[in-house]
């Protein structure tokens, strides 16, 4: 069997089409896609399922992949040995992230480590959900405290404390009024997020001891990830209240777009972690940035 083809199907299934592979790869998409017909051919087995709009493995692709991963990351693990003759390491960090760490946090954190490390690519993976990060090709993620699998490695990065803000314009608290208790958002239009699998987070307040968890109504509900921006545009254009990551509305904030409501209320709650397997030989790249975050280096300020 050839290495190259079980390589091709790899790449595919986990970017989750040929053009995305091509990219990532540096092989072209007809190339993949001729490799995995020629493994499928000797295999008897249908290993994709491929339609107009997306590429996604059978039962029995699923079954290859699970016995694929560890091998080609002892591959990947065996020739990453070769960076210690490097002067700075080399090779790619593929990276699982929730879609409010990649606007927030890493902007402050990866352009120093790239500039530090040059030879080092980093891939950034969005996704909102959690996920086993090796399952789909990953070395690390980075989540909240509350996400992380007990035998995962965590450490700290960006800030170790961060706030959820709630803010309206300025237009629209003069039309509707100023809440002084979060009970008060009730009868406020409200721009809500919705989680992937469909569940509303309630909004969380709290002051001196008093928690209060609301479940506003409003005329907006958007996914995570880029429709957030959608989400904040409209609260600026005065179409109702937001309740965010202070660092996502600072901008909004600090330019008096958006007036901060209920501040005494603002809930904070711990910074993300990275985490990772523990496994006694990390890849370079992996080991390169986790030093780099130990040693405080791009870290950004401190939200308070």
């Amino acid at each position: 069997m050839e290495f190259n083809d079980l390589a091709a199907f790899v790449s595919v299934a986990r970017a989750g089409g040929f053009r995305d592979a091509a990219r990532i790869s540096g092989v072209s998409a007809s190339s993949l896609s001729i490799a995995v017909r020629r493994l499928e051919t000797r295999l008897g087995l249908r290993l994709l399922n491929r339609t107009t709009r997306s590429v996604a493995p059978t039962e029995a692709g699923l079954r290859l992949i699970e016995k694929l991963t560890p091998l080609f990351s002892e591959m990947e693990a065996a020739l990453d040995v070769l960076n210690v003759f490097r002067d700075k390491p080399s090779g790619t960090l593929k990276l699982n992230v929730p879609s409010s760490t990649a606007r927030t946090i890493l902007p402050a954190v990866i352009a120093p480590f790239l500039k530090t490390y040059p030879d080092i690519r980093v891939e950034v993976v969005v996704e909102d959900g959690f996920v086993d990060v090796l399952s789909i090709g990953c070395d690390a993620g980075i989540r909240y405290d509350e996400r992380l699998e007990q035998d995962m490695i965590a450490v700290p990065i960006g800030p170790r404390i961060q706030r959820f803000a709630t803010a309206a314009a300025p237009a629209y608290l003069d039309e509707r009024g100023r809440p002084q208790h979060p009970r008060e958002l009730l009868s406020h239009a409200c721009l809500r997020g919705q989680f992937a699998g469909g569940a509303m987070p309630t909004w969380e307040f709290e002051r001196d001891g008093e928690r209060v968890r609301l479940d506003p109504p409003g005329p907006l509900l958007v996914r995570p990830g880029a429709a957030m921006d959608l989400a904040i545009s409209s609260a600026v254009a005065g179409v109702g209240v937001i309740h965010l990551f202070e660092d996502m509305l600072r901008p909004h904030l600090d330019s008096g777009a958006l007036e901060p409501i209920l501040e005494p209320w603002w809930p904070s709650f711990s910074g993300p972690f990275l985490y990772y397997p523990g496994r006694r030989h990390l890849p370079a790249p992996l080991r390169a940035f986790v030093d780099f975050l130990k040693d405080g280096a791009g870290a950004p300020q401190i939200s308070a």
